[in-house]
């Protein structure tokens, strides 16, 4: 519609035909339907506010996004639906209140969990005459998950590049060691003594299985990091919880811990990396024992549900703040003095790779008690009755 159409429409009315007025009102119809048309089909979404800040006008996409129906909501206070701004003070076009406006992001819960960003225009900003507002606002809930995404896909590959440095740098002095053990128990040979030998030896075939242990922890850490496809094969995960138990009962041991066990019959077999769930297994139970003061309990036990093999690991330790519990998975957070704050993100990373789930739920002074749920090849799928026919 040209500027001015309208009102020059309106000082000629008097003097206009019958015939030529209709032709008139239809172009305006026609003009107002393609324009309402245009609304539509925008993705973004459009609110017009009169004078009071109520809603006088919104489109289709407007309506999803802040889940209402023009007809129910016309009339009622934009701030219903978007709170915290002083709408007053925007429509009278308040210069600090409107340039926080300008551009700005919030987080709905309603009707669906989305993150938008919106602007909002006083009509008098563009023409004097005119009262109200419009609120111009889109969905960015995609963009923000791309960019978390890639955030935490460069910080993963600067760890990776990290870990690949100091294995490297701890692999040189571990195949020194692994040598000079070599060395030794050759000239542990060559003794009279038996009893003397005999103990001798003893020490070296333990220091040489540490360090055995202590280069596949970190082959295991490094295939953990780094992203890569996992190797899934059939395994029972009461097996590689028992082999992971074998190989930390050291610890166990000096920490005075009481394992418990309660292995459910009959879980079937999952398709898992062995390698990589282990690496799980050993991280949960080495925050668990590290969680725990001397003598206390670690208790863990598997189920099975209709969807998914479970492992429960649940401790008596100190337990974790609620505020703390959601940055568990960030790298480097960590509330022991001895941890690295990685163990966590691997477990994550390694869970979410084998389409599996994580649940924490902790108590401070009362323990910890994680839920890995990893999924079942032999799902099974509970249908509903079909009403019987009458």
């Amino acid at each position: 519609m040209k500027p001015g159409f309208f009102d020059k429409l309106v000082d000629r009315l008097d003097h206009l035909d019958k015939g030529s007025l209709q032709t008139y009102f239809l172009r305006l119809a026609r003009e107002k339907g393609l324009m309402e048309t245009i609304f539509q089909a925008l993705e973004e979404g459009i609110i017009v506010l009169d004078p009071k800040a109520q809603i006088s006008y919104a489109n289709r996409a407007a309506e999803q996004f802040l889940g209402f129906k023009l007809d129910d909501a016309q009339g009622t206070k934009i701030e219903r639906y978007l709170k915290d701004i002083h709408w007053d003070l925007v429509l009278d076009l308040d210069e600090y209140e409107w340039s926080q406006l300008v551009r700005r992001e919030i987080e709905i819960t309603y009707p669906k969990h989305r993150f938008m960003e919106f602007y909002v225009v006083p009509l008098r900003a563009v023409d004097e005459k005119e009262e109200g507002a419009v609120v111009i606002f889109r969905d960015v809930t995609r963009e923000r998950e791309s960019t978390a995404d890639s955030i935490e896909s460069e910080r993963l590959h600067a760890l990776s590049l990290l870990a690949a440095g100091v294995a490297h740098e701890i692999g040189n002095p571990l195949n020194s060691i692994n040598i000079h053990l070599q060395l030794l128990d050759r000239e542990i040979g060559y003794l009279e003594d038996a009893t003397a030998k005999a103990e001798l030896k003893e020490l070296v075939d333990v220091s040489r299985k540490e360090v055995g242990r202590l280069d596949t922890i970190i082959r295991q850490f490094l295939k953990a990091l780094r992203p890569s496809l996992p190797e899934r094969m059939p395994h029972k995960l009461q097996e590689l919880i028992k082999e992971t138990l074998g190989v930390m009962k050291h610890e166990i041991k000096d920490r005075r811990m009481l394992v418990e066990t309660d292995f459910a019959d009959d879980v079937p077999a999952v398709a898992v990396d062995e390698t990589q769930v282990k690496q799980v297994f050993f991280n949960v139970v080495k925050n668990a024992l590290q969680a725990m003061s001397d003598g206390g309990i670690l208790k863990i036990e598997t189920y099975l549900s209709d969807r998914f093999v479970g492992v429960v690991v649940e401790d008596n330790g100190s337990g974790i703040d609620p505020e703390k519990l959601g940055a568990i998975y960030e790298p480097y957070h960590t509330t022991k003095a001895e941890g690295t704050g990685l163990g966590m993100m691997i477990v994550q990373r390694i869970m979410r790779d084998h389409g599996g789930e994580i649940e924490i739920n902790s108590e401070p002074g009362h323990g910890t008690r994680m839920t890995l749920r990893f999924p079942r090849e032999d799902a099974r799928l509970n249908l509903l009755e079909a009403p019987e026919q009458e």
